[in-house]
């Protein structure tokens, strides 16, 4: 199966800067989103290839790659297949982060250990009940 031009699937020009393709990510994200399509399967195909596409053409250097060689260039070990590193914390952080003011699950963001936690994940500190 042949993929479609990413331009295309965002409906964007190939000189659009990063805003406008971000806009049009938001605006295509949203219309088909899993939840706003529950069990149709055109939907989902539709949202991972919005989701594909705006992880090419939001990073310069695959946005680079892209145009200079279509999806084979991506092939050469630039990435952008499926859901890629960002996953879907990374779609809701974009999409929904900015609407709320908050940076949620955004690319790169708070992906370590929780520095509050101690070894394992556990609470360093045992809590024990008022007055003891």
């Amino acid at each position: 199966m042949s993929k479609r031009d990413y331009y295309e699937v965002l409906n964007v020009a190939k000189d659009a800067d990063k805003k406008e393709v971000k806009k049009a990510y938001r605006k295509m994200a949203m219309k088909y989103h899993p939840d706003r399509n529950p069990d149709d399967k055109s939907s989902e195909d539709a949202f991972k290839e919005v989701n594909e596409a705006y992880e090419v053409l939001s990073d310069e250097q695959k946005r680079g790659a892209y145009d200079q060689y279509g999806h084979a260039g991506l092939e050469q070990g630039g990435g952008g297949g499926g859901h890629g590193a960002g996953g879907f914390g990374d779609i809701f952080g974009d999409v929904f982060g900015d609407i709320f003011g908050g940076g949620g699950g955004g690319r790169g963001g708070g992906r370590g250990e929780d520095p509050r936690r101690g070894p394992g994940g556990r609470h360093p500190h045992r809590l024990s009940p008022a007055g003891q």
